[in-house]
């Protein structure tokens, strides 16, 4: 029975350990591994649209446009597609603005936000450089889009657009700065573009205002989107990844992430319609989003639009402007990192950004604790050993469950020994001498297992949780520790993991069974290994969580008069 004890407890762990990759999978945006979901495939989009819009390409000519891949059948027109042009014409021009958190270039053709950096996060290689998110080069295409569609030209994100004078930097005591673009009349429509940065903000006001300046009534329709290109971001680690693509929200189906290539093959199945939430391109700790106000109906789209290049969006339909008169649009564009209380605050939903996966409603408590201790340890890494420290006091009675029960098995383990010994040819006899013994000793051999069981989505959690949060992006811990989100440079924690896994694996009983015993020990050198490629906040959190069950189990053992000894391995 030690046996079935030990080997349903490797059970647990394996399972754990693939349902933590299956998941792992599904965050990054891929298919699950092991445990797919039934998903249905849009259809085909149309192979035409109604109208010819503009190609954003170095060529400016004009094609018949794909309909958006979930864009009501009934729209006017097109979004206009393809690559943003690199090529500048003459009268085209960047404009730079500063606030104190975001650095923004704004491409005068179409009034478009072609490149962003944050100030207080770093770029990996430069570290006197802010992270730039959207870019605009040779290598990289991440541009935020907006335009107006319709059954005739009108201004699109392609339109040249004038500059309206005014401050390009956020001065002490300003709380904010506005920078404006105008169009031409295109159609009998002048399209004016307002962008209102905040002091501390992320997230900018942006308002269309439509001037009819023809004689006759239109009823044109705005687009909103994000372009960008399917590579993955530049940095990112080769051992583990983390999902890159489009999102959209609704309160109707909440959270729906698009893999690439899904989009490609025209496999995408999400809601077409809506009057609230939000369309957003998402990579590891950053992410971007166009946000209209509740009550607005709009068309959602995700697309193809050029080799390599994607679109997520929407499309909402305007009254009929009179001749003479102007119909203002507000909405909010939020460009910045994955800060949890930064998001709530923007818009409902929007902290689903930061993806904690199927184990949300543990993951968010979780990070708000690990956020309280911050605000009073203020340093990542301590907050990490205090929360592990919390719920090991949280899970203290179940854990001396667990500890007694191996302990009691500990202290009968020779007595089953020589009884494997005598009756190893007469199997059943075996097994009712082993039961006879667990019944006189009052042990349960499944006493150990559920305890265990019970706090693994609690551990798991807290593992998105560190893996989630860009607050552990340069973040340091202590001496040679300067970004728990990067890997121990000296392979430190890993080493000192191994060796605290190494050490627990020795404490607990050696089963009988040779070939389990040799499974106990390759089990978790194999699962150590890993973590030489993890960031130092997780491994942290590991050798946190060894050390206190070590703690308690070496306490628990001495308690119960069974003395530690260490179970070397046998490998003969």
């Amino acid at each position: 029975m030690n046996d079935i004890r030990r080997t349903i407890l490797w059970v647990i762990f394996g399972f754990s350990m693939v349902l933590l990759w299956d998941q792992w999978q599904v965050y990054n945006g891929h298919k699950a591994t092991f445990f797919p979901s039934a998903t249905q495939s849009a259809k085909a989009p149309a192979a035409g649209a109604s109208a010819s819009a503009p190609v954003a390409g170095a060529a400016a000519s004009s094609v018949p446009a794909p309909q958006a891949a979930n864009a009501s059948p009934a729209a006017p027109g097109a979004v206009p597609v393809g690559a943003p042009s690199v090529a500048a014409a003459a009268t085209r021009e960047r404009v730079v603005v500063s606030t104190d958190v975001l650095t923004l270039t704004f491409d005068s053709e179409g009034g478009t936000l072609v490149h962003s950096a944050f100030s207080k996060y770093k770029a990996e290689a430069k570290k006197d450089e802010g992270f730039v998110l959207l870019d605009e080069s040779a290598n990289r295409v991440y541009v935020a889009q907006t335009g107006l569609i319709g059954n005739a030209a009108l201004p699109t994100h392609k339109t040249p657009m004038t500059v309206v004078p005014g401050d390009r930097t956020l001065k002490d005591g300003q709380d904010e700065l506005q920078v404006k673009f105008e169009s031409a009349d295109v159609g009998g429509v002048k399209l004016v573009k307002t962008y209102t940065l905040k002091r501390g903000a992320y997230d900018i006001a942006v308002r269309h205002d439509i001037v009819n300046t023809g004689t006759a009534a239109v009823t044109p329709q705005l687009y909103l989107q994000l372009v960008r290109d399917g590579n993955k971001p530049p940095g990112e680690s080769s051992f583990y990844s983390t999902f890159t693509g489009p999102a959209i929200y609704t309160e109707a189906k909440k959270y729906q992430k698009v893999e690439f290539k899904d989009i490609e093959n025209n496999k995408v199945d999400v809601e077409k319609q809506a009057s609230n939430g939000y369309v957003a391109m998402v990579q590891h700790y950053f992410a971007s989003a166009w946000i209209l106000p509740d009550g607005l109906k709009r068309d959602l789209f995700l697309r193809k639009v050029d080799t390599n290049l994607y679109a997520v969006g929407m499309i909402t339909p305007l009254e009929t402007i009179a001749a003479g008169t102007t119909k203002s649009v507000d909405s909010k564009f939020f460009v910045g990192p994955q800060e949890e209380k930064t998001l709530e605050a923007i818009a409902p939903g929007l902290e689903l950004v930061k993806d904690y996966g199927w184990l949300t409603i543990l993951a968010k408590p979780l990070y708000w604790l690990l956020d309280k201790l911050h605000g009073f340890l203020q340093n990542w890494g301590w907050s990490i050993v205090a929360l592990v420290l919390l719920l090991k006091i949280a899970f203290y009675w179940l854990n001396a469950k667990a500890y007694a029960s191996m302990a009691k098995m500990k202290a009968i383990n020779p007595k089953i020994m020589e009884m494997r010994e005598r009756l190893k040819d007469k199997p059943q006899e075996m097994q009712q001498a082993m039961m006879k013994i667990y019944k006189e000793e009052k042990v349960n051999p499944m006493g150990g297992c559920f305890p265990i069981m019970i706090q693994i989505p609690v551990f798991i959690a807290l593992y998105w949780v560190l893996l989630s949060s860009v607050e552990m992006r340069n973040a340091p811990w202590i001496l040679w520790i300067h970004d728990l989100s990067a890997p121990d440079p000296f392979f430190i924690l890993p080493v000192l993991m191994t060796l605290t896994t190494m050490l627990q694996t020795a404490l607990n009983p050696a089963p009988p069974d040779p070939m389990q015993a040799k499974l106990m020990w390759f089990m978790p050198l194999i699962f150590s290994v890993m973590f030489f490629f993890f960031p130092a906040g997780l491994v942290l959190y590991w050798i946190t969580n060894n050390i206190l069950s070590i703690t308690q189990q070496w306490i628990i053992n001495t308690r119960m008069g069974v003395p530690p000894q260490f179970n070397l391995p046998k490998f003969r």
